[in-house]
């Protein structure tokens, strides 16, 4: 785990990052870990099917693109000291609904019958050209 408490000392956040995760593409962190009245909160940024080691897609499609960014989550939950039990909200971007099943299936698989609320948008291109992007909102009770 990163955790950059030195710039955010005395702040209620502090920016998560993990090296097992892609880095950010831009100026943001690949969460934010927020405690305020008894929990702790982690809000990550949308995570792409970018391996983290060489900053490309996941080859294969949508669908290997789905499993990278879940992987990608996960790593960032963990790095925070989350994971996916915690997670009470996701939102799904896609660049065709077309792919909406495939991405469902690995999402449930990989969640492993956590039940978040989400929502599923079509976006008309995201970043690297990506076909799905994937980020969500964590919280449990602050340690």
């Amino acid at each position: 785990m990163s955790d950059t408490r030195q710039a955010d000392e005395g702040r209620a956040h502090a920016a998560v990052s993990t090296p097992q995760a892609p880095a950010a593409i831009g100026p943001y962190a690949q969460a934010r870990r927020v405690r305020a009245g008894g929990l702790e909160w982690l809000y990550t940024s949308g995570q792409l099917g970018l391996d983290p080691a060489s900053g490309q897609l996941a080859p294969g499609g949508t669908a290997a693109e789905a499993r990278r960014a879940m992987a990608n989550l996960r790593a960032v939950l963990a790095a925070g000291g989350f994971d996916f039990q915690d997670v009470v909200k996701t939102v799904i971007f896609l660049t065709d609904m077309a792919d909406f099943q495939a991405v469902n299936e690995i999402y449930a698989e990989a969640l492993g019958g956590a039940l978040p609320a989400r929502s599923t948008v079509q976006a008309a291109a995201l970043p690297k050209g990506g076909r799905v992007e994937i980020e969500l909102v964590a919280v449990r009770a602050a340690p």
